[in-house]
């Protein structure tokens, strides 16, 4: 296990991900962003030092190769994992859950997954959007929806920091409906849906996919956001 800006990584590749565990286990990819918003942030940084993590980003993934002087890791985003776990779960007869992302992304998500696997028992709803911490009435809802679909495997997408307080909120409900896998997955369901639409292989491989997203929805927060991540190269060199 390496450690980077702070942060455990605790999965290098997807050899060990895709197994039923006895306790649950909960998944944050980290990209540039999350490892700057986590060391500003000690709950966030606490609770994710929990958690099973993997790299999500060039550019982390590049610090962390010339950190340990190994080749021997793989960036592994939620985006591109959704494919995994279903797969698997439609394999298992697990059932999938997706919760969160903006409501039509997420019905479409739903539905495209559906159609490249038929077999898969799944489900999504998307609360109303409201600052966290949620109110009762909301949180009570998503509670219901969730009992009521028994998941195996919940993927949730409310964005970075909202999605692992909200995690971290309700762990104990999470275990009681015996969920076995959370991934915190960030924007995947806007991806997954096709409402935006993903930097292409060579883009992402030269770390430029930040620059990508902002050319294609030119607006102040993605330079915001943009301006953020690159502030990881101060917590990568911190001693």
């Amino acid at each position: 296990m390496g450690e980077l800006c702070n942060i455990k990584i605790t999965d290098k590749s997807k050899e060990k991900l895709f197994i039923i565990n006895s306790d649950l286990q909960i998944l944050v990819p980290m990209n540039a962003e999350c490892f700057v918003k986590s060391n500003n942030d000690n709950r966030l940084l606490a609770f994710i030092n929990q958690c099973r993590t993997t790299i999500d980003g060039q550019i982390p993934l590049w610090l962390y190769q010339i950190k340990y002087k190994t080749k021997d890791i793989e960036k592994i985003s939620g985006s591109d994992i959704i494919y995994d776990f279903c797969n698997w779960a439609s394999r298992d007869k697990l059932k999938i859950f997706f919760l969160g992302g903006k409501e039509s992304s997420n019905i479409n998500a739903v539905g495209r997954i559906k159609k490249i696997y038929p077999e898969l028992e799944i489900d999504g709803y998307s609360p109303p959007f409201e600052p966290y911490p949620f109110s009762d009435r909301n949180n009570d809802i998503i509670k219901k929806r969730l009992s009521d679909f028994n998941p195996d495997i919940l993927f949730v997408g409310f964005g970075f920091g909202k999605q692992e307080y909200w995690v971290s909120d309700n762990l104990a409900f999470l275990k009681e409906i015996k969920v076995k896998w959370v991934i915190c997955c960030g924007g995947s369901f806007e991806f997954l849906s096709g409402e935006i639409k993903r930097a292409p292989k060579t883009i992402q491989n030269i770390g430029m996919e930040g620059i990508w997203r902002l050319i294609m929805e030119p607006k102040l927060f993605r330079v915001k956001r943009l301006m953020t991540s690159l502030k990881i190269f101060k917590y990568a060199c911190k001693k």
